[in-house]
């Protein structure tokens, strides 16, 4: 991937908190694949806001890197690919068809994950999914129970070639998304995050959400309902009635630095209106 715009290593080294070496190696991929994802979270504000998703290097450096914002996979994705890049690694952007409670039973292709060629094999790396977002990447090996720092994973084989990325939860295995390995290009992206961000029945419009692992656990805001889910234990969820208090939350649970306009708080209102809450 080029562009006009270098990145600036050190500032989203400084970002994610990683003090690593510079090598690409996997033990280097494993270590920023954690420090991004506990650190960036997933975000929808600026659809929700009706503002454009920019996937050029500068605004994604300004945005998540400057702006202390998140965002979610083809931001996420295309960042940590730039950063990859630059270190030196063999780097592939692919798409998938995500199935994790999908009402469709053939989706569209919405969302972003990468491929790595590395010396040990081939590896896949998504920083942007969510709250079941990978922590670690995974070998591409059909049928390994593959370990990360939160839930343990799988890759199965589909019938056309491709792979199944499968989470393993307390009530069983549950297909997260499918893809295959056809690269693709920044065009591709620029389709697919516009369908994402503009669609009318795309949830990245209508519903706030923000997700972030942490250490032994991880966070996920939807709408109003803050759920916390400990490894291995019960889910805690709780509701929330007011304004200042989802800010409070996104600022200090997921890291955000809220994008300064009036109209956070009148969509922030109209979330509560809609989830039947108080909106003071």
């Amino acid at each position: 991937m080029t562009g006009m715009t270098p990145l600036d290593l050190d500032a989203y080294f400084s970002r994610i908190g990683y003090a690593g070496p510079h090598t690409a190696t996997l033990d280097t991929l494993r270590a920023i694949h954690l420090c991004h994802t506990q650190t960036i979270a997933f975000e929808n504000l600026d659809p929700l806001l009706e503002q454009p998703v920019r996937l050029d290097l500068e605004s994604l450096q300004r945005k998540l890197i400057t702006d202390a914002r998140g965002g979610y996979c083809f931001e996420h994705n295309t960042l940590l690919q730039h950063a990859l890049e630059t270190l030196g690694f063999r780097v592939k952007g692919l798409a998938a068809r995500v199935l994790w409670n999908a009402p469709q039973e053939t989706p569209p292709h919405t969302h972003m994950l990468l491929s790595i060629d590395l010396d040990e094999g081939h590896y896949i790396a998504d920083v942007g999914f969510g709250g079941m977002t990978l922590t670690a990447p995974l070998r591409l090996q059909s049928g390994e129970e593959q370990e990360t720092p939160h839930e343990t994973f799988r890759l199965q084989d589909t019938v056309h070639g491709g792979y199944l990325l499968q989470v393993r939860l307390i009530d069983g295995w549950r297909t997260l998304y499918q893809f295959d390995l056809q690269p693709q290009h920044p065009a591709d992206y620029t389709m697919y995050n516009f369908y994402v961000s503009h669609y009318p029945e795309s949830r990245f419009v209508h519903h706030l959400i923000a997700a972030r692992p942490g250490v032994g656990h991880r966070y996920a805001l939807l709408d109003n309902t803050l759920t916390v889910y400990p490894l291995g234990g019960e889910h805690e969820t709780r509701r929330i009635d007011s304004v200042f208090e989802l800010r409070m939350i996104l600022e200090d649970t997921f890291g955000l630095r809220l994008p300064d306009t009036s109209m956070l708080d009148a969509r922030l209102k109209g979330i509560l209106k809609h989830s039947g809450q108080s909106s003071e």
